[in-house]
């Protein structure tokens, strides 16, 4: 069954099969920011396409749109009910700017994991999110979700939205924290969920916090 995990690393606080040797494409991780920003720009208009999503409900199973392929969901419909209202009261929010130096460390992750078919935001050496951006050349205060299963942007940020299973909806809510201006994310193969995709969500392009604002 397809899952999600996120982290926000220090000062942001407490939320804290394929050939495993394919390496990310580039283009997946920007069809990732394209789609959450559709949906950021957009909220009441993707309510509407859950809408049409949630036809393909029998009980607990979701055949998913334009293809056969079927999904056990934990929820059913009620998670997908919960979402659509949400949406309908969630106002615009600017688009997420795209950080190179997010959508490397996302690659880094996707690497270290797909191979090894591990989960979570620890990867090799105990890294976490914000080490790897600063690995990358950036700081540490920065947001990551990942996504399991889906092998294309829409059912990845659809699965976030949802967050079937996850009762604090902490994927949901980050995908439209108001802190994140920037976002960076890659996809590859996974050793045990077939494919997964790494976001990491910023104030700044680097993992900096943005200064206060000045009072005029």
């Amino acid at each position: 069954m397809p899952r999600a995990d996120l982290l926000i690393a220090p000062l942001l606080a407490a939320l804290a099969v394929s050939p495993a040797a394919a390496q990310p494409r580039d283009d997946d991780g920007d069809a990732i920011v394209e789609e959450m920003n559709r949906v950021r720009g957009d909220p009441r208009g993707y309510a509407r396409s859950l809408r049409d999503y949630r036809d393909g409900y029998e009980g607990r199973i979701v055949t998913l749109p334009d293809r056969d392929d079927r999904l056990m969901t934990q929820e059913g419909v009620a998670a997908v009910d919960e979402a659509i209202r949400f949406l309908e009261r969630q106002p615009p929010l600017p688009p997420l700017l795209p950080s190179e130096i997010f959508a490397g460390a996302a690659a880094d992750h996707v690497r270290d994991q797909g191979d090894r078919g591990a989960t979570g935001h620890v990867g090799s050496g105990r890294s976490t999110p914000g080490m790897r951006v600063q690995r990358r050349g950036g700081k540490i205060y920065v947001g990551e979700s990942i996504t399991y299963g889906p092998d294309n942007a829409e059912d990845a940020v659809r699965q976030l939205i949802i967050d079937d299973g996850v009762p604090m909806r902490g994927h949901r809510k980050m995908l439209f924290d108001t802190r994140w201006r920037h976002a960076g994310a890659a996809c590859g193969p996974h050793r045990n969920y077939r494919w997964m995709c790494v976001i990491d969500f910023g104030e700044t392009a680097n993992g900096d916090v943005r200064p206060p604002t000045p009072r005029e």
